[in-house]
């Protein structure tokens, strides 16, 4: 059974001390009405009080909940919040990008990133990430988009477990009920982009990096072969995306 009071006092701990290690006050946060984003939102709330910024960036394919649940754990926990739409941002470009949804989901989450940033300068504070460990390790996300950030408290918790965090830190059930989504156009569910239930890929995630399983020995123990390979190429094929980039070493002599 997981400590879940112990968790977030070392998640606001670490908020605490790596804002104030950058000799900045305040923190800057992407809300998106999802799990993930509402989760750090509140963190960052009783880390920092009135010094968290949390903003909401639309677009039009954006869906009307998802401002609503967001708007909803700002008013319930206090928090400020203010919405920028990247609507006209993406429709500036989106006839380059030939309807293709990946493409225009990735434009999106960098114009949000690019805001989100914009923002932090403007109130001098940290972006801060909401990326969880399931999404990094699969490479689920976007690179210089929803990535990015300067500090991430959540980068080391399973999606699955989130959930049993998020009711303790009391998460609206409009947000804990729904399918993940990164609300990237009409319709699109993590999940069913991904295949399997967070559930079942953190089964294997946990026993394949956590507890270093072979493929071998995942599969002599009854998981499916397809979702272990799927999983093992999703890892090395995006590893690139938790790199810094690759700086070539010149030999000057």
């Amino acid at each position: 059974m997981i400590n879940w009071q112990n968790v977030k006092t070392q998640l606001i701990d670490f908020l605490k001390d790596e804002v104030n290690k950058s000799g900045l006050e305040k923190v800057t946060v992407g809300l998106s009405g999802g799990l993930d984003s509402a989760v750090v939102a509140i963190l960052c709330k009783e880390a920092f009080g009135d010094k968290v910024n949390c903003v909401l960036m639309p677009s039009q394919f954006s869906s009307q909940s998802s401002s609503e649940h967001a708007i909803e754990i700002c008013e319930k926990f206090d928090i400020k919040y203010e919405i920028i739409s990247i609507a006209p941002m993406v429709e500036s470009f989106i006839n380059n990008m030939d309807g293709d949804k990946l493409r225009i989901g990735n434009f999106s989450a960098r114009m949000r990133m690019a805001v989100l940033y914009d923002v932090s300068s403007r109130e001098k504070s940290l972006v801060v990430g909401t990326s969880n460990k399931s999404e990094l390790l699969l490479g689920y996300g976007t690179i210089f988009g929803d990535i990015a950030c300067a500090i991430n408290p959540i980068g080391q918790m399973y999606k699955s477990d989130e959930f049993e965090f998020a009711k303790s830190l009391g998460v609206v059930d409009s947000i804990l009920t729904k399918a993940p989504s990164a609300d990237l156009w009409e319709g699109q569910s993590d999940e069913d982009e991904l295949g399997y239930t967070y559930k079942q890929l953190d089964e294997v995630l946990k026993l394949f990096v956590d507890e270093k399983k072979t493929k071998n020995e995942l599969i002599s123990s009854g998981f499916e072969k397809k979702l272990i390979d799927m999983i093992d190429y999703k890892i090395k094929s995006n590893a690139f995306k938790g790199k810094l980039p690759i700086i070539a070493n010149i030999k000057w002599s």
